[in-house]
């Protein structure tokens, strides 16, 4: 079986791919230093934007990954997205703040980016959101680089092998911020990521990381002894030194005015783990399957909020091991996290 460039690193560990600034060049660094596999967080990116991230984590290490949103647009239930619009119109006013009504659909400049990194290949290039084409995995094993596809249930870590990729990210539902599936319309129900990767590891033969509600050292031990070659990180480092978690959402993390998650459609369209806030109190219960209209009708909002320091109506992505989330820079937090499991 291939080594895959996860399993190579000092420790087992692996720094969430967070998009929308939350991972920045500086923590990848700082996960790389520490002997954790890094990753530029490739969504909400043109290839433009991308390409100088790249470059800069070729100057920190020669083993990194880079995570890319794989489109996967679900019809638009028109007359519960228009509901969703009349019932956030008048909040928005109230704060003076302008929303796009339009039932926006884009790719995340997701062929462009394919076309960067056949030209400019990376060690491992990994999929969220959807299971990566053949052609697409064909393209990117062309020029050397690994493909690995994050998968949210046994079926598709299933078709993620039929179509040759090279290992898995096993996501369980208590990670923070979106969850991966394929189907971001169906249920997704509450289970310890350890028993996703007894489920997985029964259905298919590759390696695999996994991630979702690592709140210890305990937690990354029980996912290895399942057999996860390793952990995957993001709630964990949110409020490292590095990381580029906004000021509001770093106090919400460590306020006892909000002590619980959960998956919410609200913000984006496509769920996603949050803490418990007034915005998802009052939308989720009207919350509609349509990303990525969802993410640009809100956006205003959301950016509003932070800058106006609003907890209530932003979105404070957190997976169920938030509490365990530490100050300091994040090269300390991954070698306390994975020193007992240092690869021999």
């Amino acid at each position: 079986m291939t080594t895959i460039a996860f399993e190579t690193t000092d420790l087992p560990i692996i720094g969430a791919p967070m998009a929308g600034g939350t991972t920045t060049p500086e923590l990848a660094a700082a996960v790389a230093r520490a002997g954790g596999f890094p990753f530029v967080a490739g969504g909400y990116l043109s290839a433009e934007a991308l390409a100088p991230l790249v470059e800069r984590m070729r100057e920190t290490t020669e083993n990194f990954g880079v995570n890319l949103f794989a489109p996967n647009s679900v019809p638009i239930d028109r007359g519960a997205f228009d509901a969703f619009v009349s019932a956030l119109e008048p909040v928005a006013a109230d704060r003076s703040v302008g929303i796009n009504p339009e039932s926006v659909d884009d790719d995340d400049h997701y062929t462009d980016k394919v076309d960067y990194l056949v030209d400019n290949p990376v060690p491992l290039v990994s999929m969220t959101f959807n299971i990566p084409t053949a052609e697409v995995v064909d393209r990117l094993h062309s020029v050397g680089t690994q493909v690995v596809s994050t998968v949210t249930t046994a079926a598709e870590a299933r078709t993620a092998a039929d179509r040759g990729v090279d290992a898995l990210i096993v996501q369980g539902p208590r990670a923070g911020g979106h969850s991966g599936t394929a189907d971001p319309t169906r249920s997704i129900e509450d289970r310890a990521t350890v028993d996703l990767v007894r489920d997985v590891l029964a259905e298919v033969d590759l390696p695999l990381a996994a991630g979702g509600g690592v709140d210890s050292p305990e937690s990354v031990d029980e996912l290895l002894q399942t057999g996860a070659s390793a952990v995957v990180v993001g709630t964990l480092l949110l409020l490292s030194d590095e990381a580029g978690t906004a000021p509001t959402h770093r106090a919400a993390l460590q306020s006892e005015d909000f002590d619980e998650t959960q998956l919410t459609r609200a913000f984006t369209g496509r769920p996603a783990r949050a803490l418990v806030n007034d915005f998802v109190r009052k939308f989720d219960p009207i919350a509609v399957d349509a990303y990525p209209a969802v993410h640009h009708l809100t956006k205003t909002f959301r950016a509003h909020a932070k800058k106006t320091d609003d907890p209530q109506g932003l979105h404070l992505w957190a997976g169920t091991g938030y509490r365990s989330a530490q100050t300091g820079s994040a090269e300390t937090i991954v070698k306390e996290l994975g020193a007992h499991f240092a690869r021999s």
